[in-house]
């Protein structure tokens, strides 16, 4: 296959959505962490610290999620910049280090939807609970 300059250039959009998905997460986390820091205040229930666990989980598979995400953008401005200068193999090379990357975001975003249904999972059942 012959690595054009298109191709990585292709990749532009879909990271920068994968990102922008990535800090909507982030943005509703870091919300029910405050909202469960509330609560947490007011009762110490066993219910809130198995949510808290669970967002600690969220959190740390949300920031890994984004730095790959931004090495795969790099590694694609990178090989477009070796394209440009004519270093075909090393373009290559990079270009599949920057697929890799967002395959392993990718990955991680997998195991934080299925944390995430988990959660709720757990709020279902204690409005269940309380029936």
């Amino acid at each position: 296959m012959n690595l054009t300059m298109s191709i990585p250039a292709l990749l532009f959009p879909a990271i920068s959505l994968t990102m922008l998905a990535y800090n909507a997460r982030y943005l509703a986390i870091a919300g029910l962490i405050r909202q469960l820091h509330s609560e947490y205040q007011i009762s110490k229930s066993k219910n809130t610290v198995l949510q808290i666990k669970n967002l600690r989980k969220r959190l740390w598979l949300i920031r890994n999620m984004q730095a790959i995400a931004i090495v795969s953008f790099i590694t694609s401005v990178i090989t477009m910049f070796l394209l440009y200068v004519e270093k075909i193999y090393w373009a290559n090379v990079v270009f599949g280090i920057s697929l890799l990357a967002l395959i392993a975001s990718l990955f991680l975003s997998f195991i934080e939807v299925q944390i995430s249904t988990k959660a709720l999972k757990i709020k279902l059942n204690r409005i269940e609970e309380s029936r």
